[in-house]
């Protein structure tokens, strides 16, 4: 089974991915490795995860030819300039044993971030085929429009977070109009969405899982990917099943009327998310 691709006018990508945070080790290695197996081929990490080594160990081992894997990873926002952030990036590609990465982040903006020095290093990496595409993770929309007002590298993907109860209308309004990709984390919102009656009479009507009514409804958007976090086998078929479910428009319509401002992921470094 494999997933769905989304096919944007800068990149493709396998629209359901597995995501690796917070696996790490021998524990993440494995993950991979069985994900790949069961036909993956979108793997998500980032630096500040500390499992790049896992990630790489098992794309080494899988057997899986390189260029049928969509590899990426993200930078942490301490590195706030264009010469930190490239440094940074090859210690990336070391420990994920790679010669380049499918789509590379900043991971999270920060108010020391010069994002002009940040927008040139990611070009150099594009233009010099280390990162076959870039991106930007966790910006507001104002951010996120100042990054592309400003015209210095191609953004190919935003990832944040989304699910069944954050909708991320103005976003998807800005990526979108531009066929950027929106990749979105935490689709299942920590598993707190699953237990909505809504969901789930949903999901029995389709003989489904919650978890891929929740995935199913992300995948139906234009331009929008999902990377479930999954170790299990188990898990990892289930999520990948998601892909074969339509939504018809009345269960599209009973889950719009869920609440689509609830965030999880809000750490104290967090941006405003209205700016």
């Amino acid at each position: 089974m494999k997933s769905p691709v989304l096919n944007t006018p800068l990149m493709k990508m396998p629209a359901l991915g597995l995501g690796t945070w917070p696996m790490k080790g021998g524990a993440c290695q494995a993950a991979v490795e069985t994900a790949l197996s069961l036909g993956y081929r979108h793997i998500d990490t980032a630096e500040m995860y500390g499992n790049e080594d896992a990630v790489g160990a098992a794309i080494h081992l899988a057997g899986v030819p390189r260029g049928e894997i969509f590899l990426t990873t993200k930078i942490w926002n301490d590195k706030t300039d264009g010469p930190s952030f490239r440094a940074a990036f090859d210690e990336c590609l070391g420990r994920l044993r790679q010669a380049y990465v499918d789509l590379l982040l900043v991971h999270w903006p920060s108010p020391a971030m010069d994002l002009p020095s940040i927008l040139e290093a990611m070009a150099w990496i594009r233009a010099n085929n280390l990162a076959k595409n870039v991106g930007v993770s966790n910006f507001p929309p104002g951010l996120l429009q100042r990054a592309l007002d400003l015209d210095i590298v191609p953004i190919a993907c935003l990832q944040v977070e989304h699910h069944l109860m954050l909708g991320q209308d103005r976003l998807l309004a800005i990526t979108q109009a531009r066929r950027i990709a929106l990749t979105s984390y935490t689709p299942l919102g920590k598993g707190q969405t699953l237990d909505h009656p809504v969901i789930q009479q949903i999901a029995r009507r389709h003989k489904a899982t919650p978890a891929q009514v929740a995935l199913a409804w992300l995948l139906r958007m234009q331009d929008v990917a999902a990377i479930p976090k999954a170790q299990s086998a188990q898990r990892q078929m289930e999520n990948l099943g998601a892909a074969a479910i339509r939504l018809t428009a009345e269960d599209v319509a009973a889950l719009a009327t869920l609440p689509k401002d609830r965030r999880f992921v809000n750490p104290d470094m967090a941006p405003d998310w209205n700016s």
